[in-house]
């Protein structure tokens, strides 16, 4: 009997959805299992890096790497399983685009180290202790990571054979990602695992979205309950869908909220939120200055709004460059 092509799945800097969504594929899964054998899933059954090691280049089908790259053991391991496998796919939108977890690029390493180890009101620290990479201890030496001052997607890193896009992605299409990765038939490298369109134009609400849109004042969720039956943008909700990848099933707007862009851009959109922006502009209902702030009132945070998964891939990219790791 054959063996079955080998798979591995890894976490980077994330927040563990995706790791759940593999499980949320329910019965699947079993499907999965009987088709593949897992060599590597550290969050789920006891595999060590040095397994990892000792396999011959190539010979992982298909790894499945989700979280963008904060450390270095994060970039040691993704290099490392871009070295055994045929395909290296990002998986979720961190992977994919940096995630909520590049949104920490708005600041630096000492900034961030200064907030998380300092002046938080639980933090007590009085003797002011940083992480080190290394540190001596009765006798012995304790490491740790390095920590990067700019987190990045896994493209970023190293070469990337497939997307998987979303927070998280979907047991749909997880599943159908790995039954086109079983079949053979593979699409060109770099291909985004979903309908290249953008959600607004599947959207059950279309019709509903008016052919000249104008917005005079923009809502936040918790501020309005939304008509179910009518375009959130319609309504002044700031909804990514029309620069935004489709794919997810309207999950968001089925549950009567808008898309916050977890899909990222179609590949005709070099920068989601910018995209999101120019549209944003062509709603405003009025070129009066002061009635303009007054609608942007209604965006508290733009870059965590806009560039929500997006930030680390965009024009911006970080608010800072450094020669080490910019």
């Amino acid at each position: 009997m054959p063996d079955k092509p080998k798979v591995a799945f890894y976490w980077c800097s994330s927040c563990g959805g995706c790791e759940e969504a593999v499980v949320d594929l329910a019965e699947k899964i079993l499907d999965v299992v009987a088709a593949v054998d897992i060599v590597f899933w550290p969050v789920a059954l006891d595999f060590k890096k040095s397994d990892v090691e000792a396999m011959e280049d190539g010979s992982i089908l298909a790894s499945f790497v989700n979280g963008a790259i904060r450390t270095t053991e994060q970039e040691e391991m993704a290099l490392l399983l871009r070295r055994k496998s045929k395909v290296l796919v990002a998986f979720g939108s961190c992977a994919h685009l940096g995630g909520i977890p590049a949104l920490a690029n708005l600041w630096d390493r000492e900034a961030i180290f200064e907030t998380a180890y300092r002046t938080t009101a639980s933090t007590v620290n009085p003797e002011g202790i940083m992480p080190q990479v290394s540190t001596p201890h009765n006798g012995d030496v304790v490491t740790l990571p390095g920590f990067y001052n700019t987190v990045r997607a896994l493209d970023q890193v190293t070469e990337v054979d497939y997307y998987i896009p979303g927070c998280a992605p979907t047991p749909n299409i997880i599943a159908g990602a790995v039954e086109t990765l079983l079949s053979g038939d593979l699409p060109p490298a770099g291909t985004v695992l979903t309908p290249d369109i953008a959600l607004c134009e599947e959207c059950p609400r279309l019709e509903s979205k008016p052919q000249e849109l104008t917005i005079e004042r923009f809502l936040r969720p918790h501020e309005v309950i939304a008509d179910e039956g009518t375009c959130l943008l319609a309504q002044g909700l700031l909804c990514m869908g029309p620069a935004t990848r489709s794919g997810c099933g309207h999950l968001c707007i089925n549950g009567n909220m808008p898309c916050t862009g977890c899909f990222g851009p179609t590949s005709k959109v070099r920068d989601q939120g910018a995209k999101y922006l120019s549209a944003i502009a062509s709603m405003l209902g009025f070129e009066d200055e002061a009635a303009i702030d007054r609608a942007l009132d209604g965006i508290p945070d733009p870059i965590g709004t806009f560039y929500r998964y997006g930030l680390a891939g965009s024009l911006l990219r970080r608010r800072k460059m450094t020669p080490v790791d910019a």
